[in-house]
């Protein structure tokens, strides 16, 4: 039973199933790595060029990991560590 799924004959010759990698969060992977928001380096990697967090889909972090990430970009925002949107003229 292919369960409403196209067998190969039904979805033509050659066209596969592609595997989708899952993304590993950085932060388990490396333990070493710490998440802090006086470290710019880190966190900055998380934040785009319009000032928006990065969600956990795009960045592939947990979701232990995301929050503290995201208290951590509000903190930085607040003590002018990083801006809050970028400047537009």
């Amino acid at each position: 039973m292919n369960r409403g799924e196209p067998t190969e004959d039904e979805r033509g010759p050659g066209r596969r199933r592609f595997m989708i990698r899952r993304k590993v969060c950085r932060f388990c992977a490396d333990k070493e790595l710490k998440i802090d928001y006086k470290d710019m380096k880190v966190v900055g990697q998380f934040v785009s060029e319009r000032g928006k967090i990065t969600p956990s889909r795009i960045s592939g972090n947990c979701a232990r990991h995301q929050r503290l990430l995201t208290a951590a970009v509000k903190r930085a925002r607040n003590i002018a560590l990083l801006p809050f949107t970028t400047a537009r003229d």
